[in-house]
């Protein structure tokens, strides 16, 4: 296929997905990945997207992703406080915890915000910046700060975390695929999470109903890695099917765990 008609197809699957997939693009047209990066250059030249790590994104895409960490903390701002609530409620005595940079995150920490008892872990740097009065002990785990997501990341908050074990692991995410993907849109926060995860004795997704059946640029990790699931409303029958299947502990408002034996 001509390199013009290859750019062309990008403009199409650019236009109806928001975003593309070097692999993806490689396997349909019958060329090499390195071919495709050079289209995606060209095309970056011509102000259509912006390259990221695997793939590209329509450049209004790219203004949707940089939305600060301040606007996304006025979105669904009673449901995080409702799994933010529900999340406080699971800390036992004296648990180290680790967290991501996520609203909802910083929503938990303000609810054990008096939890002297606690030792918490964590690459927010919004954390950092609100929680100087709580009686937690806060460890930060350093690294590149990223003005967008107010959180730490690359090498140095990876290898930090290396040193650590957590009792419990809160993470969100931008979607939960029916595939039972967990899926988020920043390549270098999604390698903290994973940390995280692996480091995590427990580990807990938090989201809300918004946030089921969706997908974003980059996966995560899957279900497996799952322990329990917060949400603030109670999820569908396929979804509960589905936490069933990963014998996942269900949490959400008025009801008791629920759990596959």
């Amino acid at each position: 296929m001509e390199q013009r008609n290859r750019l062309e197809v990008i403009r199409q699957v650019l236009r109806r997905n928001k975003r593309v997939i070097v692999t993806e693009l490689s396997r349909e047209m019958e060329v090499t990945p390195e071919t495709i990066r050079r289209d995606l250059e060209k095309l970056e030249k011509e102000g259509i997207l912006t390259r990221i790590h695997g793939g590209a994104i329509l450049k209004e895409e790219v203004i949707q992703e940089k939305i600060s960490f301040c606007l996304r903390e006025q979105t669904n701002v009673e449901s995080k406080e409702i799994i933010a609530k529900l999340a406080a409620d699971l800390i036992p005595m004296g648990a180290c915890v680790g967290c991501d940079a996520s609203s909802t995150a910083v929503k938990f920490l303000h609810e054990i915000r008096e939890r002297s008892d606690v030792l918490v872990l964590t690459n927010s740097a919004k954390a950092i910046i609100e929680m100087a009065d709580t009686k937690f002990k806060l460890l930060s785990t350093g690294g590149y700060v990223n003005r967008q997501s107010y959180s730490m990341q690359r090498g140095q908050a990876r290898s930090m975390l290396q040193n650590y074990h957590m009792d419990l692991v809160l993470i969100s995410c931008k979607g939960l695929g029916w595939d039972g993907g967990i899926y988020d849109s920043h390549e270098s926060e999604i390698e903290v999470k994973r940390c995280l995860i692996e480091r995590g004795r427990q580990v807990i997704l938090m989201l809300d109903h918004t946030k089921f059946g969706n997908t974003a640029f980059s996966r995560l990790g899957g279900l497996e890695a799952v322990d329990m699931v917060i949400t603030d409303r109670e999820p569908d029958r396929e979804w509960m099917e589905i936490f069933e299947k990963y014998r996942i502990t269900v949490r959400y408002p008025k009801q008791t765990d629920v759990k596959s034996d």
